[in-house]
């Protein structure tokens, strides 16, 4: 679970990054977990747009993709999905 503190830094630093992974009308496929799943490997922090032909509720898929990627919500805005998982072995974010 992560602080507001800890939210406020990784928001901070996901503004920078200009990667965007999307869901579109064919939303949650095994194709897409492995591949969000290899990302938070590799990056720990990624964003997730919806696009506006995905049918479920926004909220519905975040809760959907937090669990099946074990992984934080750090934000929900607008369309975009934010999510945070530590990579145990190599950790790249330093949070306090």
């Amino acid at each position: 679970m992560l602080t507001k503190e800890q939210k406020k830094i990784l928001k901070s630093l996901i503004v920078q990054d200009k990667t965007k992974y999307q869901i579109g009308k064919s939303e949650i496929t095994d194709s897409l977990i492995t591949m969000l799943d290899k990302a938070l490997d590799a990056r720990e922090l990624i964003r997730v747009e919806v696009l506006k032909n995905a049918t479920t509720p926004v909220m519905e898929l975040t809760l959907d993709l937090s669990s099946k990627l074990h992984a934080d919500v750090v934000s929900v805005v607008g369309r975009v999905i934010v999510l945070f998982r530590r990579n145990k072995e190599n950790p790249k974010i330093k949070l306090k």
